[in-house]
């Protein structure tokens, strides 16, 4: 067999020896609802915002402690730098950041912004609010119109930036945050069907919910959302997860939606523990993928996936002790 074979063999045969348990990953995520000027809006953004959060929390297991939302007149300019900070202080760097914003976006004298009560916030102001972030897995989504000179500015190494839509001049309320939202407890949404909703299956699951909206109503579709995870500050309407844009957003989630406590037993949980850092450092591995050598990535990932299928066996003969 040859040897990108025999890789893909450990590999699957050490993960369809795993049973249903969340993975020790650190997910964080800021929420941030901006002013809107009407009131219908208002409320459908934050309830977007709200359920959001909730699924995080209560069906992905996020710690609730590492959930921030910013909504109304508190959503102010100062309270997102503020909550940039409590991450730049508390994230490590295999941690994962998620920022996904919801609101109202304009566009004027070449300059985009997200609407905030008092002063708004453009690309520029984010870039160096995620520079001092640790993390190697950011994900930044704007939800809101003219959205798309974020991802512009904002694409890099380790990022994945989500627009709702394709350019500035793209200014009307835009639909894609609804369904970017329900995907992630949706099961329809979890195309490979391995529990987790990844930002690509939701970016997908969204973009084909707001096409199939305007269809309905016989109108001209005037949102078109962008994926970028290359960092080439262009992003695709049609990422995938062999494509240039949505590898690595293929990879990421906010969590499983299928979460199960970890094993009472000391010794036991000790293993699930050790088994979980070499599935991230799997997960780590694939990100980095397309910037090593193949004759090295394929030898790391040979060994992990042999180190993963030797934990999961200590971990069923621990438990067949019981």
């Amino acid at each position: 067999m040859a040897n990108g074979g025999r890789v893909v063999a450990l590999v699957v045969l050490a993960l369809v020896c795993l049973p249903a348990v969340a993975r020790a990953q650190t997910t964080h995520l800021l929420i941030v609802v901006g002013l809107t000027t009407e009131s219908e809006h208002d409320e459908v953004f934050k309830k977007w915002g709200t359920t959001l959060a909730d699924t995080a929390t209560n069906k992905l297991g996020v710690p609730k402690e590492n959930v921030t939302i910013l909504s109304g007149p508190q959503a102010t300019e100062k309270a997102v730098v503020k909550a940039f900070e409590a991450l730049a202080a508390n994230v490590k760097p295999e941690d994962t950041v998620a920022i996904v914003l919801f609101g109202y976006g304009t566009y004027a004298d070449r300059v985009a912004k997200f609407n905030l009560p008092g002063p708004d916030m453009t690309p520029q102001d984010f870039q160096p609010l995620l520079a001092k972030l640790k993390s190697k897995r950011i994900v930044f989504v704007n939800t809101a119109s003219s959205s798309q000179p974020f991802l512009e500015t904002l694409s890099g190494p380790g990022r994945i930036i989500i627009t709702a839509t394709r350019n500035a001049s793209e200014k009307y309320a835009t639909l894609f945050g609804g369904p970017f939202v329900e995907a992630f407890s949706a099961d329809a949404a979890d195309a490979d069907h391995d529990g987790k909703v990844s930002f690509l299956e939701a970016f997908e699951y969204a973009r084909k919910a707001v096409e199939a909206s305007f269809a309905r109503e016989g109108l001209m579709q005037t949102e078109h959302a962008l994926l970028d995870d290359a960092g080439d500050h262009q992003g695709s309407m049609t990422p995938s997860r062999d494509g240039k844009e949505g590898q690595s957003a293929a990879l990421l989630s906010l969590g499983s939606m299928h979460q199960q406590a970890l094993p009472a037993d000391e010794k036991l949980r000790a293993l699930y523990v050790e088994r979980q850092q070499i599935e991230r450092r799997i997960e780590e591995l694939k990100l980095l993928k397309s910037g090593m050598d193949p004759d090295k990535y394929n030898a790391e990932l040979e060994k992990l996936a042999t180190d993963l299928a030797l934990k999961t066996r200590q971990i069923r003969e621990a438990e067949g002790k019981k």
